[in-house]
């Protein structure tokens, strides 16, 4: 069957990534040097830049000769005129980010939201009022706008689906953020659509990434509650969404707020762990971070009440990755939240468990590593994610 052929414009869009691609890939490249990356012609690559470089995405510079002659010109990412926006909602506050396009953090600001259970306008006007912050104190043309949930998330235009640490039911963040928001009302007027996204697809993206881009990858983390991700291919990774916190490992469980039994996030997730450990007033006061690496800390020093939570807990975490891996054997297994600095416990289990087929050897385990990211893991992930798009559509 005849393949439809693109048509001119799409043919354009397709080279104006490649050149602006790589040149924020490179952090500075010649035209000579695009043209052989890429594969177009000088000409084409000339023309392209002219493109480029009226849209204030690239900009020239010179670079000092290597030896005798002229110093050659070289093409860099526009940084001074744009900026991304990332905005993270989480269980405890609104954290907002603005980046250039090369990547280069320009600003943070965090703000808490008091956690008010069952009222998304309040948390809604905090996170307006830190993305209006941000925008003020780094007065660039935005490019991408994102906000990053830890909720799942669908729809058209998306909505927030449910959001169990913030007793939310559905719940259209973006047209609440955009009622408290100035910038984001701006944005749109110029033709801007903000983005929607749930925190483990694209942290599970910037975690591929700092794993060294695995042929397959499993992500699991443990923050507010339970999630994760399951990424297909190296370079050009796909991401699939996966619940998988809710994956119900106990038979007849206990009632989980999604409507099953046993899911995993009943037995393992961060409640159920620091109500064990006596820890939830320290998380009321102080935050979920602070509660949560306290267990850890607790965990790793042999504190018999944390042990005696975990231990078990660990042991379900293992044969929730068990499940997960045996569908698709990927190369790593990456856990992020508290889960990270308890990671070796987890591999220590999982090998423990592992099948014996017929006398055969035990089948290959995964690497299991603990997040490098952190906390930051969606936020450089959702960066990553709006350095794509752009690059995708550059004169959009």
């Amino acid at each position: 069957m005849t393949q439809p052929s693109l048509d001119t414009a799409d043919i354009r869009r397709r080279n104006l990534s490649a050149v602006l691609g790589h040149v924020i890939e490179q952090g500075a490249a010649s035209r000579s040097g695009i043209a052989d990356a890429t594969a177009l012609s000088r000409g084409a690559v000339t023309s392209l830049v002219v493109d480029l470089t009226a849209a204030g995405l690239l900009r020239e510079r010179e670079a000092v000769a290597a030896a005798k002659g002229r110093p050659r010109v070289l093409l860099e990412p526009a940084a001074d005129d744009l900026c991304l926006i990332a905005a993270l909602l989480d269980a405890d506050r609104a954290t907002v980010v603005a980046s250039t396009l090369g990547g280069v953090e320009l600003l943070r600001v965090q703000r808490r939201h008091g956690r008010p259970m069952g009222d998304p306008d309040a948390i809604a006007a905090v996170l307006a009022a830190t993305i209006d912050e941000v925008a003020a104190a780094v007065p660039r043309r935005i490019t991408d706008l994102a906000i990053v949930v830890w909720a799942p998330v669908a729809g058209t235009p998306p909505v927030v689906l449910a959001d169990t640490d913030l007793q939310w039911g559905e719940v259209d963040l973006i047209a609440l953020t955009r009622a408290g928001s100035e910038a984001v009302r701006s944005f749109e007027a110029h033709g801007g659509s903000v983005e929607l996204i749930a925190d483990s697809e694209v942290a599970a993206l910037a975690e591929h990434a700092s794993a060294g881009h695995p042929d397959g990858m499993l992500y699991l983390k443990a923050d507010s509650g339970v999630g994760g991700a399951i990424v297909l291919g190296a370079r050009t990774p796909r991401v699939i969404g996966a619940a998988l916190g809710h994956q119900p490992i106990i038979p007849d469980g206990e009632l989980c707020e999604c409507g099953q039994h046993g899911c995993l996030v009943t037995v393992a997730g961060p409640d159920v762990l620091l109500a064990a450990t006596g820890l939830t007033d320290l998380a009321t006061t102080e935050g979920l971070d602070a509660a949560l690496a306290e267990f850890t800390t607790r965990v790793r020093a042999g504190d018999a009440r944390a042990v005696a939570a975990w231990t078990p807990a660990c042991a379900e975490v293992a044969r929730a990755v068990q499940i997960s891996a045996t569908a698709f054997w990927p190369e790593t297994i990456v856990l992020g939240g508290f889960y990270a600095g308890l990671a070796a416990d987890v591999e220590a289990v999982l090998r423990s468990i592992q099948p014996h087929i017929a006398q055969a050897r035990a089948l290959p385990v995964p690497r299991v590593v603990g997040s490098v990211l952190g906390a930051d893991a969606a936020l450089l992930g959702a960066q990553r994610a709006a350095r794509a798009r752009v690059i995708a559509d550059p004169l959009h």
